[in-house]
């Protein structure tokens, strides 16, 4: 077992519930089981590119456990391989990647717990192949979509979020005799919607696996018209699309850096069953609260134990890996197995057979 000196960690991409536990986690084992410093990157890679660094304590993180979000901030676009860069006031996006690499090895850092999630861990791993950065991988984002976990911190808490927001909307629903939509967070991945769909007793889920047919939604809503049921709740993952067609994307052509925006899903759904039915419709787009709040216990769990074997990953020399959960167990994988595969809903699995079995539409386009 190596002698630990100093440890740097990053929190890069879209903030989730559990963040500021695996920091806690990094720091106190560090500190305690290998007396070495920590270092935190601020603001994602940008910290890294541009040095900007805070040193991290046992007071740093006293009561860190419970927030949401992370102390050290995030960034969705900060990527040093293109890093945007204003000039006479123009921007330029240029490589910085040599920056970055610098900096860790005059910052004296043993290695660098990257957290995050596929776009972030996909820089870590492009960052060890070009300087041969020491770097280990803490899995995240709310989407749940990371193929070498079972789990992903922060998803347990977006699905009670959003469950406790369907939950709501039954009442209001109920008394308006209205169709009510809400969208949901998952990107490319329908889990937010299935869980909390499930969860929260919808009529109809549409999610990104499985494109809709729009007249089988229309059918679900006036079957249950039919039968005295005046009110229906659809939960539309944000990547929903309908047969033969594409995902909602707010186009941003001044920000050629970022990810496609989704949005407009269940907009979109809700003027069409509108136009056909003649029924009332209301959309509620959850965003990013399904990010916000203090973790779940599960999440707090399932963070700490990242984080600590994070740690003990570095003490032992083996780098160029993330951490897992496989079955009940922290486990770790390299980083090639981890990144560039989504882990997408089997549109003939378990919880899609389940949600079916009790009522609930998937509306898919009839078998010929």
């Amino acid at each position: 077992m190596s002698k630990l000196k100093r440890v740097g960690v990053l929190t890069g991409g879209g903030d989730c519930p559990g963040l500021n536990a695996v920091i806690r986690a990094v720091v106190k084992t560090s500190l305690g089981d290998y007396a070495a410093e920590v270092v935190g990157i601020l603001d994602g890679f940008e910290g890294l590119v541009f040095k900007k660094v805070m040193p991290l304590s046992w007071e740093n993180v006293r009561g860190i456990l419970t927030k949401g979000g992370t102390i050290l901030g995030s960034s969705t676009r900060a990527n040093p391989f293109a890093m945007t860069v204003e000039r006479n006031g123009k921007k330029f996006t240029e490589d910085k990647s040599a920056d970055a690499c610098r900096n860790f090895e005059e910052l004296g850092l043993d290695a660098l717990v990257v957290i995050g999630g596929d776009g972030t861990l996909t820089i870590a791993k492009e960052l060890r192949d070009k300087c041969g950065l020491k770097v280990v991988g803490v899995p995240k984002t709310i989407d749940n979509d990371l193929s070498a976990t079972d789990r992903t911190f922060g998803f347990e808490t977006a699905v009670i979020t959003a469950t406790e927001a369907i939950d709501k909307l039954h009442s209001t629903a109920e008394s308006h005799h209205r169709v009510m939509f809400v969208e949901l967070m998952g990107r490319e991945a329908g889990w937010i919607a299935l869980y909390s769909g499930l969860a929260g007793g919808a009529d109809v889920i549409l999610i990104p696996e499985i494109p809709y047919h729009t007249p089988r939604l229309v059918e679900k809503i006036e079957r249950r018209e039919k039968y005295g049921m005046k009110f229906s709740i659809v939960v539309v993952a944000e990547g929903a699309r309908p047969v033969g067609g594409k995902m909602s994307v707010i186009e941003k052509p001044d920000q050629p850096w970022a990810l496609p925006r989704l949005g407009g899903a269940a907009q979109r759904v809700a003027d069409e069953v509108e136009k056909l039915t003649k029924k009332e419709t209301r959309v509620t787009v959850l965003g990013h609260l399904q990010r916000g709040g203090s973790p779940t216990a599960f999440d707090r769990n399932l963070a700490t134990r990242l984080g600590v074997e994070a740690v003990n990953l570095i003490a032992r020399g083996e780098f160029g890996r993330m951490v897992c959960l496989s079955g009940r167990e922290i486990k770790s994988v390299p980083l090639e197995d981890a990144v560039g595969r989504q882990k997408l809903v089997d549109p003939h699995g378990e919880m899609v057979r389940a949600a079916a079995a009790t009522g609930i539409e998937f509306c898919a386009a009839p078998e010929k």
